[in-house]
């Protein structure tokens, strides 16, 4: 099981990679990031592809669209100084919470 949260974590790391550079690409004009984008996308896409094999398809898109989420609001603050206001820090709150939730306490993470 700790193969598939490591092939997950790099997921997410990838998607969050490839959503972040979305903004910097503009509109895919700038090649660099434009590159990011779609080996980022590919890279997430393939090894969630591999964690669903062993995890519940559900539980496992939850965690990767919840950390991807969090991770690109906190990249979006440092990196293009995006501010979010109480309403939205709130429900990514609400996120973060719902996948400790998922990890702790739900039997459904693998089948």
């Amino acid at each position: 099981m700790f193969n598939i949260y490591a092939i997950l974590f790099v997921s997410i790391v990838a998607e969050t990679l490839a959503t972040t550079m979305m903004k910097a690409s503009e509109g895919f004009t700038r090649p660099l990031p434009s590159m990011l984008v779609v080996i980022g996308y590919s890279v997430s896409l393939y090894g969630l592809s591999h964690v669903v094999k062993s995890m519940n398809l559900g539980i496992a898109y939850a965690i990767w669209a919840g950390m991807g989420i969090f991770l690109v609001s906190v990249m979006s603050f440092f990196l293009y100084k995006q501010k979010l206001d109480l309403p939205a820090l709130t429900g990514i709150a609400f996120i973060a919470a719902g996948i400790i939730i998922i990890q702790l306490f739900s039997k459904s993470v693998a089948h």
